[in-house]
């Protein structure tokens, strides 16, 4: 297993309310992938003085960001916030990966959550990240409650996780994922293996060839996908949706007006902090 290397306490240059929580920035080194790896975690009000132990969301970014761009640009700590203190959420610990391509604008080479040709991020990510993260942290360290969360590529790895590693994950959602037309990504034009590992990964084909007894093990996860109508991956969402329909798995399907933006996955984030949070209680 990879060993935790540094973790750092996020500078906040705002005064912080009440009942606001913290961010750490982390890395690690991965016997896996040969490298360190960073990543991002945010901790509720309260965790740093208690024993209380708490539900975690793994929470996959786009490609082009980094693990702190749920922090920086997506407003992630003041939406955990604002959801658990208006009891919309219950407190819980986020953790915000990295799977950044190491080229310009954090594209290119090793970019994405799936594995590829001498990159193993997929056995990085279950074999080192999560047995790293219940050793360092409080977490409840059982299916019911480790969730998985992303938007656009993060969406389509989330779902991907999931249909993978049901006994992991107790819920699954995506915001503007990539789920059943992954060739329409425009990195893909560029980055061969990245644009395989979409398409060997399209979650719509998974459920559709599934059989009956991998049909069993993705009704035991809560579904929820979210795709903004004029988003270019609009009909792989509703594909999804009808694949998933077809085979009679429960999913919770949303599609507000909106397009592939931040201001689309930002909004969609409390409404599935909520519908985690039902799954936890349940």
């Amino acid at each position: 297993m990879g060993k935790l290397l540094e973790r750092r306490k996020a500078v906040s240059h705002f005064g912080q309310l009440p009942g606001s929580g913290c961010v750490e920035h982390c890395s690690m080194s991965s016997d896996v992938l040969g490298v360190n790896k960073d990543f991002s975690v945010y901790l509720p009000a309260g965790y740093t003085e208690g024993e209380q132990r708490y539900p975690v969301l793994y929470l996959l970014h786009p490609a082009g960001g980094t693990h702190e761009i749920w922090i920086s640009k997506g407003d992630l700590p003041q939406i955990a916030d604002d959801a658990i203190r208006s009891g919309m959420a219950v407190p819980m610990i986020i953790v915000i990966p990295d799977a950044s391509g190491t080229g310009e604008f954090s594209l290119g080479k090793h970019l994405g959550f799936f594995s590829v040709p001498g990159w193993d991020y997929e056995a990085y990510f279950h074999n080192e990240l999560i047995p790293l993260i219940d050793a360092s942290y409080r977490t409840i360290a059982d299916k019911k409650h480790r969730v998985i969360t992303g938007v656009s590529m993060g969406g389509e790895a989330a779902i991907v996780y999931a249909q993978k590693h049901s006994e992991l994950y107790g819920a699954s959602c995506a915001i503007s994922g990539i789920l059943g037309h992954p060739e329409q990504s425009q990195m893909a034009k560029t980055d061969k293996d990245y644009a395989n590992s979409l398409i060997v990964n399209n979650p719509s084909a998974y459920v559709e060839n599934a059989t009956p007894e991998e049909v069993e093990k993705l009704k035991s996860v809560r579904w929820y996908t979210d795709c903004g109508d004029n988003d270019f991956f609009y009909e792989g969402n509703v594909e999804f949706f009808l694949a998933m329909k077809r085979k009679a798995i429960p999913i919770d399907y949303r599609m507000r007006s909106g397009v592939h933006s931040w201001y689309y996955w930002i909004t969609g984030m409390a409404p599935i902090l909520h519908f985690l949070s039902i799954g936890f209680s349940e």
